[in-house]
């Protein structure tokens, strides 16, 4: 042992690196300024929210689409008190579904799945264009899914008083306005048509 002991009195190489700290300070290239992003939910209450995972059926493949995982909510507008239905994808927030909830929609049992549902949406715009899609909803558990059917069940009882005295193309120009839409895209294409005429 003391040896051991000697060799480190010494001053030789044991083969140990001691702890040390680092000093090194880094400075940004760019400096970037903080962007305000207008997701048009600031207008609106949140009724219901809960984690899951959303399918579309594809006509032509016939065959059911992931279109993400994340969170879905019921959004009541404040002033004109429409409930629609959004979900964005986990981290990317990328719009999954963005429609009205209708009376005209019926939800139903998914393939005798106790956690998933099925509706048609007469127009979803979660792709900037309304399309007539069907939408599959699967979440965590039964009693999970007991409680979305239950919100979007009352959201259709809502939505029946204010539609009655709407129609239903007010209704898709309303979303159209709430429809999440790069503004540097729309300019490309306005250029576009100009450039065309």
């Amino acid at each position: 042992m003391s040896n051991v002991e000697d060799r480190e009195d010494d001053g030789e190489d044991t083969g140990v690196v001691p702890d040390e700290e680092s000093n090194a300070e880094f400075k940004p290239i760019v400096s970037l300024n903080e962007v305000e992003v207008v997701t048009h939910e600031e207008d609106e209450e949140v009724l219901f929210k809960m984690r899951a995972k959303l399918f579309r059926f594809d006509k032509g493949e016939k065959l059911w689409k992931e279109r993400g995982t994340g969170d879905v909510k019921f959004l009541k507008h404040k002033n004109t008190g429409k409930i629609r239905l959004l979900m964005r994808r986990e981290k990317t927030l990328k719009v999954c579904a963005n429609h009205y909830v209708l009376p005209v929609m019926k939800l139903q049992v998914n393939a005798g799945s106790d956690r998933s549902w099925v509706w048609t949406c007469p127009s979803d715009f979660a792709d900037d264009t309304p399309t007539e899609e069907v939408l599959a909803i699967r979440l965590a558990n039964p009693e999970n899914a007991q409680e979305f059917k239950k919100e979007f069940e009352k959201a259709q009882e809502a939505m029946k008083d204010l539609t009655s005295s709407s129609s239903s193309s007010e209704l898709d120009s309303e979303l159209k306005k709430l429809s999440v839409k790069d503004k540097a895209e729309e300019e490309k294409k306005e250029t576009a048509s100009e450039t065309k005429e």
